[in-house]
């Protein structure tokens, strides 16, 4: 049985030049309104082509297409590691394998992908075509590390953390400032990244940009504009607000990496509290956004 976690969030009105929210939060949507856009956002599929994970997982995106979306974002860590020291090369080919064997499913969707920590592979030289994030950016089909696009009045700013730590760096820092300043008034903007900007569970569990307060500076100059901020990494769910702006950190598609789990899981297949599934996420032409979390059961 599928069990739902849904967190609605509503417009704020705001006050002066620098964007500050009122006290009062007032939900300006009409009641009878329709999204303006239906988004599904996976992340953290660690996919692997043993234990049947391919089958699992293609039987999750089927219950994905069933919300119609407009369009799938992918949080990262799409195959389940190229990063660690000892992988081969023939591992690296056969996890993006399972990943392309996958996606075909989501043929005729928009898929637009960021690049987790797992992603990239580092153990062979730099001037081997498999190497590091551009391979990545490849296999994903994506434009680059970092990019953006826009569909009807949201802007959406992809972006790449695996820099210095966990952060963007400055030539990033640098083009997601002059892409802000590019968005009109009245329009908004949802930012994904693999690792959270802002969350919660960066308490216990660690894996938070770096940058985050630049981050959170450069949001609170640019006013009512930034909404959404979403991530994965952490395998956890959670929700913050700060400024105005929403930061959901949904759980993995894979859970406990399609595994039973540990003493620490709160049920089978779980990370911690944390089933495995995937959100949906509605976007709305005022700026208001609801995060539907959908734990699924092919575990």
């Amino acid at each position: 049985m599928e069990r739902r976690y849904f967190l609605k969030t509503i417009s704020l009105a705001t006050a002066g030049a620098a964007g500050v929210a009122t006290a009062a939060a007032k939900d300006r949507r009409p009641a009878d309104s329709s999204p303006a856009l239906t988004i599904a956002h996976i992340t953290d599929v660690h996919i692997r082509p043993e234990e049947g994970v391919p089958e699992r997982f293609k039987k999750c995106l089927e219950l994905v297409k069933k919300h119609k979306v407009d369009f799938v974002l992918n949080g990262g860590d799409s195959i389940h590691d190229a990063s660690y020291k000892d992988v081969k090369r023939e591992r690296v080919t056969e996890q993006w394998h399972a990943w392309d064997e996958c996606m075909a499913l989501l043929k005729g969707y928009d898929v637009y992908s960021c690049i987790g920590n797992h992603d990239p592979w580092w153990s062979v030289s730099e001037k081997d075509d498999m190497y590091g994030i551009p391979y990545a950016v490849k296999r994903l089909g994506i434009p680059g590390n970092y990019y953006s696009f826009t569909r009807k009045n949201w802007h959406f700013v992809i972006l790449d953390g695996n820099h210095k730590g966990i952060s963007l760096g400055e030539t990033q820092m640098e083009w997601l400032k002059d892409e802000l300043k590019k968005v009109p008034a009245g329009d908004f903007v949802l930012l994904m990244s693999h690792y959270p900007i802002l969350t919660v569970t960066n308490t216990w569990e660690g894996g938070q940009h770096n940058d985050h307060k630049e981050l959170k500076q450069l949001f609170y100059q640019h006013g009512d504009k930034v909404r959404v901020c979403l991530s994965g990494h952490q395998h956890l769910l959670d929700r913050a607000w700060y400024n105005g702006v929403h930061y959901f950190c949904n759980g993995a598609m894979s859970g406990f990496w399609w595994g039973k789990g540990d003493e620490r899981s709160a049920a089978p297949f779980f990370y911690q509290e944390t089933p495995p599934g995937y959100a949906i996420l509605r976007l709305y032409a005022d700026g208001t956004v609801e995060n539907e979390y959908i734990s699924h059961h092919y575990y």
